[in-house]
């Protein structure tokens, strides 16, 4: 019998465990209002450097560097649309990602992809829509009927 794999968060617990991402940003306030004021994500530890996010539980950092350029934008096609890559964000139950849309569609939120269903009554059916923070960095955000669709195949 094999060991389960160390980052196979089914065979290790019950419980997904958090990542860590580090990401660059061009204006620490512009994320810190972005991240912090528009998503709602609560902060932590903070440097003049860096902040840290709890963004669905997971820390993401935001780290300055002023003479980054904003990424020129890539795309893959996906269901029909063309999604910004590389990306990042959370997966939520379907109900929390629809009220999530809605809160940030009423805070005036830019969608890069408005919130739509995708791979609809396929394995997979998902909610999604994506954002970019000020310094270009693109963020999913999924919704999901069960947490088992997640790596449902199609």
């Amino acid at each position: 019998m094999t060991d389960p794999h160390p980052l196979d968060a089914r065979a290790t617990s019950a419980v997904a465990r958090p990542f860590h991402l580090a990401i660059r940003v061009h204006d620490l306030a512009a994320a810190e209002a972005f991240y912090g004021g528009l998503l709602g994500a609560r902060s932590g530890r903070r440097s003049d450097r860096w902040i840290d996010f709890d963004l669905g539980g997971h820390q993401v950092t935001v780290h300055l560097d002023a003479s980054m350029e904003v990424p020129e934008e890539a795309g893959n096609d996906v269901d029909g649309d063309r999604v910004p890559v590389p990306h990042f964000g959370v997966v939520l139950d379907l109900d929390a990602w629809r009220a999530f849309a809605d809160a940030l569609d009423a805070r005036g939120a830019q969608f890069v992809l408005g919130p739509r269903t995708r791979f609809e009554g396929l394995p997979g059916e998902q909610g999604t829509f994506f954002l970019r923070d000020p310094s270009g960095n693109a963020l999913e955000f999924k919704g999901f009927r069960s947490a088992e669709s997640l790596f449902a195949p199609q």
